[in-house]
């Protein structure tokens, strides 16, 4: 397979230049039903073939499978591509979600097994998954920025957190890109937050870019999907969401191009320095996405979409009440 020629971007002023779209794995690792892992495998190398340098994981993703799954994908290609580790989330042996812990011990622990379970020296970019409410960011980020020192870790990232955070962050160690949920239907992060990235010289990965596949028309399987529990996913909401997606398959359809394909291809658009993580678990999916990368929007066809998905369009918040609640990225 020939490697795509596309025109990198940089996460921020001090980050790495990657890929214009980013593989997120989580989803290799049940949070969406069940899975394959010889094709996850074949996704992943699939998506190094055509030049994608950025994969993203967590440490809770399916209880470590997910970096395991990784570290046999990349056994001979590690230095083809930057690892981005999210850490902190804290679960229980039914999956249940018990809290997050970003003390510093617990930041060097979280670390150490994530380094076994990849089988690496480093990782590329480690993030704080959320944001710790009992410890100051200062010291979960001082604490990463030790492990800089020490070579375990060449770059500091954050996930979900707002600007005043994301200050206090940036004083005690450069960031070099936030983690955050943008896309059509999820718009928030344009009023506060990405003007606060463009000031201090921040990249953002976004995910979320089809609302865990609302807007590819994809429906939650029957067992083991969390998607079942989302509001946007609930039976009124959905309904709703749907006219938006018809919407969306409308105007994708003059184009010759997918939903998904149109959704990315926006995203990609609005800032050169944001980079789409792209949640592919089958190489179809991600051949789709990279498709993405050869559609150009003009002005008129921007302002199309956006006067479809207003930052209010979508019915139903992005996760739970309870998370929204808790996410410091939404106060």
């Amino acid at each position: 397979m020939a490697t795509m020629t596309a025109q990198f971007r940089k996460l921020g002023t001090n980050g790495p230049e990657v890929f214009p779209l980013a593989l997120g794995c989580m989803g290799m690792s049940g949070m969406y039903g069940a899975t394959d892992d010889t094709e996850s495998l074949a996704t992943i190398h699939a998506a190094i073939d055509q030049g994608v340098n950025l994969i993203d994981t967590g440490d809770f993703y399916g209880m470590g499978h997910n970096e395991m799954l990784i570290g046999m994908a990349l056994r001979f290609f590690r230095e083809k591509v930057l690892l981005s580790v999210k850490f902190g989330a804290q679960r229980g042996p039914n999956g249940v979600w018990l809290g997050f812990d970003g003390r510093p011990n617990a930041v060097k622990t979280a670390l150490a097994y994530s380094l076994k379970r990849l089988g690496v020296e480093y990782i590329d970019i480690y993030r704080p998954s959320r944001l710790d409410p009992t410890v100051p960011i200062e010291e979960t980020v001082g604490a990463i920025a030790e492990m800089v020192k020490a070579g375990y870790v060449r770059h500091i990232g954050l996930s979900e957190v707002g600007p005043e955070t994301i200050r206090r962050a940036a004083a005690v160690h450069p960031i070099v890109d936030l983690q955050i949920e943008y896309g059509l239907v999820t718009r928030g992060p344009e009023a506060k937050i990405f003007p606060a990235l463009a000031e201090l010289g921040i990249g953002a990965t976004t995910y979320g870019t089809l609302s865990r596949g609302l807007l590819s028309g994809s429906q939650p399987a029957k067992a083991g999907d969390y998607r079942a529990f989302l509001p946007r996913f609930t039976a009124e909401n959905l309904a709703r969401n749907q006219r938006l997606v018809n919407r969306l398959r409308e105007i994708a359809a003059k184009r010759w191009i997918s939903p998904a394909q149109l959704a990315v291809a926006w995203v990609l658009a609005k800032q050169p320095w944001v980079v789409p993580v792209v949640g592919a678990r089958t190489r179809a999916q991600l051949a789709e996405s990279l498709g993405a990368l050869e559609i150009r929007l003009a002005p008129k066809e921007m302002a199309e979409i956006e006067a479809v998905f207003p930052p209010d369009a979508a019915a139903g918040t992005r996760y739970g009440e309870e998370q929204m609640r808790n996410l410091d990225s939404e106060k």
